[in-house]
């Protein structure tokens, strides 16, 4: 698994009923509506589970500070 974490949010379009994604380092997918509804639930899951283990990180670091 590529372990390159990107700050870049990748582009998203739909054309002929297919959604594209464009993302960081050449990658590139075609989705059908309903897989992106699907992925899109799972980022959004993902991202807000990522973001509260990030501020847990911060909060034991302080705690160690202490």
């Amino acid at each position: 698994m590529n372990k390159q974490v990107y700050d870049e949010p990748s582009k998203v379009t739909a054309e002929e009923g297919e959604v594209l994604v464009d993302g960081p380092d050449g990658v590139a997918v075609a989705l059908t509506p309903e897989a992106a509804a699907e992925t899109s639930d799972r980022l959004l899951a993902g991202a807000a589970e990522g973001a509260g283990q990030r501020i847990k990180a911060r909060e034991k670091q302080e705690d160690r500070r202490r």
